[in-house]
Formats: C-alpha cells, structure tokens, sequence
C-alpha cells in the first residue's frame, strides 16, 4: 500500500487504460479522483468497484481540453481534496485519415484533446502539489517515435506530448515534481475496437511477447511510475508496447 494517504487524479477513467489505472492506483491505497467527460454511469461502475474493494474514489465531469471545464474540476477537487499527489493525464482521442482527407477541424481535434488537454491539466494541477512534489504521468504513444501510415496527425499530437512531458519536468522538478510518460502500442480498449483483425494479428505476431496490450498492463506501468521506487526517474517517455517499437 505505498500509495496510502496519496490522492490521484486521472482524466479518461471511465474506460480503458483509465479505468485499469484508477483501480490500480486505488487498490494500492490512493484516493482516486475519477474523471469522465461524458459516460457518467461507466464512470460509477468503476467507483462502485474500487469501493468495493476497500477503496476510496469519488467522480469529477470535465471535459479536459477546455481551459474553463479543467479550472472548475482543480477548484472542485481542491475543496474537497485539499491537494494532490499524482496526475495521470490519460484522456485522449485516436483518429486515422488519409493525406487527402486532412483538414484543419481534423487537425485540431487531435491536438486539443491529445496534447493541449495535458498542457491545460498540469497547469491547473500543478498548484495542488505539496512540498513533498509528486508525480504525473502523461499517456503518449509508441506513434510518437513510429508513425504509421495515416495517422501522422495522431503521431504528431503524442510527440507533442512526449516534448510536454520533457519540458514540464525541467519546470517542475525543483518542486520535487516528477514528469514521465508511458507510450503503448495497441491496447484492447474500446478506442481500438474498430481495429480490422489482420491488422490486430499481423501486431500480434511483430510482438515479442506474442499478444496484444490489456488496459492492466500499462496501469501496472503506471502505478510503478508513480512509487517511491521511482523517485530518481523524470523527463522520460516510457515505451511501453511489448518490445513492438524498434
């Protein structure tokens, strides 16, 4: 339990890597600050089962890529919370278009919801800190190092936060803050649902270790970031895809 008495926020954890990590970080004595923006009802099933599991985990509604909805969630979480401990900024949105097919809306939707929402939720966030500092992880992507054919708009928007990540840790880590982030390759999400098969098993077969991502594997990652064993670690980008990324 090297999590006891720590409170942790994490964006996008009603499903996926999310919802693994909220319940991750809640079941090793974190008080769990679950954010959704739209699936109120997932949202509480992850509640009700860090709760029932001895934890403690309460919802927040933001949207996390405006600057008004991410002000209003820190104030609301400062009042009840006081202070955080650790930022997991997970939210995000995955998109894939043909050159031809690019446009500016298109552009802007990854960005805002990939990139700008982690620049806007660790500026808000950052404050809550103690003096004791902490801990935030970003979620970027191996895409970010290996783009691949059609989503260079999304690649883009995960190096952006892999530069945010670098450069927030220089900032904050005279807070005693540390800055990391984890890059996967395909996760069984929902967000990757559509995936077509042969695509899934031609991935599969790339993998050293022979199968694809579950949502568990990166929040254990996640959690292991964010233990004191890690209190010498900062700035990095973590590949976390099964040995995949060359």
């Amino acid at each position: 339990m090297y999590l006891k008495d720590k409170v942790a926020v994490v964006s996008g954890a009603s499903r996926g890597i999310g919802r693994a990590t909220a319940i991750a970080l809640a079941a090793r004595g974190a008080s769990v600050a679950v954010v959704y923006r739209e699936q109120r009802e997932t949202a509480q099933t992850v509640i009700d089962e860090i709760r029932g599991a001895g934890g403690r985990a309460h919802a927040f509604q933001a949207d996390v890529s405006r600057a008004d909805s991410v002000h209003a969630l820190a104030d609301a979480i400062a009042n009840e919370r006081g202070r955080i401990d650790i930022l997991v900024n997970n939210a995000g949105v995955y998109g894939a278009r043909p050159i031809g097919e690019l446009d500016a809306a298109f552009f802007d939707e990854q960005f805002h919801h990939n990139a700008l929402s982690v620049m806007l939720m660790t500026q808000a966030f950052a404050p809550l800190f103690g003096a004791a500092g902490g801990s935030i992880v970003n979620v970027s992507s191996n895409l970010a190092r290996a783009p691949t054919a059609e989503a260079g708009v999304y690649s883009a928007s995960k190096a952006a936060v892999d530069a945010l990540t670098r450069a927030f840790a220089l900032e904050l880590g005279p807070r005693r803050i540390r800055v990391n982030a984890v890059a996967p390759f395909i996760t069984r999400t929902d967000m990757t649902a559509g995936i077509p098969q042969a695509h899934l098993d031609q991935a599969r077969e790339r993998t050293p270790l022979g199968r694809l991502a579950d949502p568990e594997d990166i929040a254990n990652v996640i959690a292991a970031l964010v233990s004191p064993d890690m209190a010498w670690v900062t700035g990095r980008s973590l590949l976390t895809d099964g040995g995949f990324t060359d």
